[in-house]
C-alpha cells in the first residue's frame, strides 16, 4: 500500500492572543479546530501571541494548565503606554502578514492587541473575527471599551455571548448575516477545567475552608489609583465582611498603590497572582467574591457564586439581569447593604445565560470552517 496522501492545505486563521484574560477565551477555539481536523477538515490555525503580557511567569501558566500548545509566532511587543503598545503590536503583525499572510484573523476580547490586529488585518484586506463581539458598557474612561468600538467597527464576523451584545451590534446597524451569537468560551474553558481545579499552595497554611473566606480582585483605576482611595475601599472591605478572611491576589497594576495604602486589615491574605487552576478554585469555594473585572463576574454566575462588583456600568450585564452579580457602584459605603444581604442569607440564586454551555468553541469552529468554504472575503463596510 502507497504512502498516504497529505491532505490539501485549507484556510490559515491567526488566532490572536495578547493578555492573559484572552488565553482562557483561545483554548476552546483551537480545541475544536483541531477536533474538527481530526475528522478531515482541512482548516488550519497560526497562534500570534503579541507579547502584550510581560509577565513571562503569568503567561506561561496559562499555556501550560490550558493545554495551549506554544505561539506559533511571538511578536515580543512587552510593556509601553497604550499608544506605544498598539503601535508597536500593529508594526509587528503588519510585517508578519507581508511575509505570510493569513486568510482571516480572530480576535478575542477587549485587549489591545484586539484592536491593533483588527486594524492591520482589514487595512491588508484580510477578514476579521472578533469574539465576544458586541458587548458595551458604556465607560469611554475605560481602554477596553475603545478597543471594543474600533474593533467592532471594522470586524466582518461577530461571535457574540448574550442577546445584549446582539442588540448592541444590530444598534450599530450590523446585518443579521454578521452576527454569530455562540455564546462564551470562557465558560468552555471553565467547565472543561472544573474537575481539576485545585487548592492554591497557602489555601492550609491560612486554614482556609470552603465558604468561610471571600476572594477579591481590583485593577481599575476607579478603585485602586490612589493610595488613599484604595485605603478605603479596603477598610470598608474588611468592615463588610465581618472578621471574614479575604484572599487578595494583587495585580501588577495594583501592587504598587497598595505598597503606598500603609497597615494592611489583619484579615486581607495578600497573595500573587494565581494560575487559572488555582484561582478558580478559590472563587469555587469562596463565600462570595468583591471585584471591578468582567471576566471574574461570568465564572461567579456559571459557578452560582454571589459577585459584589465595585463599578458603575458593565459591558456583561446578563451577569446582573440572570446571573449573581450585583453592580454597587464605586462608593465604598455601599459594600456594607450589599454584605448585609449576603450574610442574612438573601442573595439572589441566579441562573446561567443561554448558550454559556461549554459548547461555544465548538460553534465558532463550525462558523469559521462555513465561512471560509464559502470564501472569507466579506468586508467591513
Amino acid at each position: 500500500m502507497g504512502a498516504m496522501m497529505e491532505p490539501v492545505a485549507g484556510p490559515l486563521i491567526d488566532i490572536i492572543a495578547g493578555a492573559r484574560p484572552n488565553f482562557m477565551k483561545i483554548a476552546p477555539i483551537i480545541r475544536a479546530i483541531e477536533a474538527r481536523r481530526q475528522r478531515g477538515s482541512t482548516l488550519r490555525w497560526r497562534l500570534v501571541h503579541t507579547g502584550q503580557h510581560y509577565d513571562a511567569r503569568m503567561s506561561a501558566d496559562f499555556f501550560e494548565q490550558l493545554h495551549i500548545p506554544e505561539p506559533h509566532v511571538n511578536l515580543e511587543v512587552g510593556s509601553g503606554t497604550q499608544a506605544e503598545q498598539t503601535a508597536g503590536i500593529m508594526v509587528r503583525y503588519e510585517q508578519l502578514l507581508l511575509r505570510s499572510p493569513s486568510q482571516l484573523c480572530l480576535v478575542v476580547g477587549d485587549v489591545t492587541s484586539t484592536m491593533a490586529c483588527a486594524i492591520v488585518a482589514q487595512k491588508l484586506c484580510i477578514p476579521v473575527a472578533h469574539v465576544e463581539a458586541g458587548i458595551r458598557s458604556g465607560d469611554w474612561s475605560m481602554p477596553e471599551e475603545i478597543n471594543r468600538l474600533v474593533a467592532d467597527a471594522i470586524t466582518s464576523y461577530f461571535f457574540t455571548t448574550s442577546e445584549v451584545a446582539n442588540a448592541n451590534l444590530r444598534k450599530a446597524g450590523i446585518a443579521d448575516e454578521r452576527i454569530f451569537f455562540v455564546g462564551n468560551t470562557m465558560i468552555d474553558t471553565l467547565l472543561a477545567n472544573l474537575s481539576r481545579l485545585r487548592p492554591p499552595a497557602f489555601w492550609q497554611q491560612h486554614a482556609l475552608v470552603p465558604g468561610g473566606y471571600f476572594v477579591m480582585t481590583m485593577h481599575r483605576p476607579a478603585n485602586v489609583d490612589t493610595a488613599e482611595g484604595f485605603r478605603a475601599v479596603l477598610a470598608a472591605i474588611a468592615a463588610a465582611v465581618r472578621g471574614m478572611k479575604v484572599v487578595f491576589p494583587v495585580h501588577p497594576r495594583t501592587a504598587k498603590t497598595l505598597a503606598a495604602v500603609g497597615a494592611l486589615p489583619p484579615n486581607l491574605i495578600v497573595v500573587e497572582p494565581q494560575p487559572y487552576l488555582e484561582f478558580n478554585y478559590l472563587v469555587r469555594h469562596a463565600k462570595a467574591v468583591i471585584t471591578d473585572s468582567g471576566g471574574v463576574t461570568e465564572e461567579t454566575t456559571v459557578l452560582g457564586i454571589p459577585c459584589v462588583t465595585m463599578r458603575n456600568s458593565t459591558e456583561r450585564p446578563e451577569t446582573v439581569t440572570v446571573g449573581t452579580n450585583e453592580l454597587i457602584g464605586t462608593d465604598p459605603a455601599k459594600l456594607e447593604p450589599a454584605f448585609d444581604t449576603l450574610f442574612a442569607g438573601r442573595w439572589k440564586k441566579g441562573a446561567i445565560p443561554a448558550l454559556w454551555d461549554g459548547r461555544t468553541g465548538e460553534r465558532i469552529a463550525a462558523e469559521l470552517e462555513r465561512l471560509l468554504k464559502a470564501g472569507a472575503g466579506v468586508s467591513a463596510g
